[in-house]
């Protein structure tokens, strides 16, 4: 028999702060994007097609506030475009292909939950940087059309300005740590597509025997 879940509803509060978070991370993408010259306007590619694994509990529960504010046929829509998404990725993981599909919140080309975006949604593109927990730094060269326009415009792609994502993530590392309290160690490590989350429904806790 499975174990009773309650789900993980995102405070008022949590929920402001990851928006404030998300607000930081457009103003930091828009001022370096501006420094480097990198526009999407005219680009062949589309990063919704991207393969991209999100970690965290405190955005899955906000992806889903989001989705619960559109209607219910747009919802649904939505919900059967994820559940083809996460099929056809599973095939071509299977082939050893990295999986190349519409995100099933694109909608003809703009985000139908603008708003409530992930994360890896909103940095990808630009130069970055990140100092990791056990101190090592990483740098991350941005997409390919940004990898263009260092190339042109600079010696060396370490000449190139990067934004600093880790004040960002350690502020959302608090927002996740605060969500989920004293049960963050009953909790799987989160590793899944948008498309999951949409389908495996809200984020939710496992209910203590106690507690039924």
């Amino acid at each position: 028999m499975s174990r009773p879940h309650k789900e993980i509803v995102l405070p008022a509060e949590l929920s402001k702060e990851l928006a404030d978070i998300y607000g930081a991370m457009e103003a930091g993408y828009d001022q370096l994007a501006a420094e480097v010259g990198l526009t999407c306007n005219g680009c062949p590619d589309n990063c919704c097609d991207s393969y991209f694994l999100h970690h965290t509990y405190c955005e899955w529960a906000y992806l889903w506030q989001g989705l619960r504010e559109l209607d219910k046929q747009q919802r649904l829509l939505i919900v059967e475009r994820a559940e083809k998404y996460v099929e056809e990725s599973r095939a071509q993981l299977a082939r050893q292909q990295r999986p190349q599909i519409m995100c099933p919140l694109n909608m003809e080309g703009l985000c139908g939950l603008y708003k409530h975006r992930m994360l890896v949604c909103r940095m990808h593109g630009i130069p970055a940087t990140m100092t990791r927990p056990d101190g090592q730094s990483m740098r991350f060269p941005g997409c390919f059309r940004c990898q263009e326009i260092v190339k042109e415009k600079y010696d060396s792609p370490d000449d190139a300005p990067a934004m600093d994502r880790t004040p960002l993530f350690r502020k959302m590392v608090a927002v996740e740590s605060r969500l989920l309290g004293d049960k963050r160690h009953l909790m799987p490590r989160v590793k899944l597509t948008i498309a999951e989350m949409i389908v495996q429904g809200p984020p939710a806790l496992p209910v203590p025997h106690c507690e039924r």
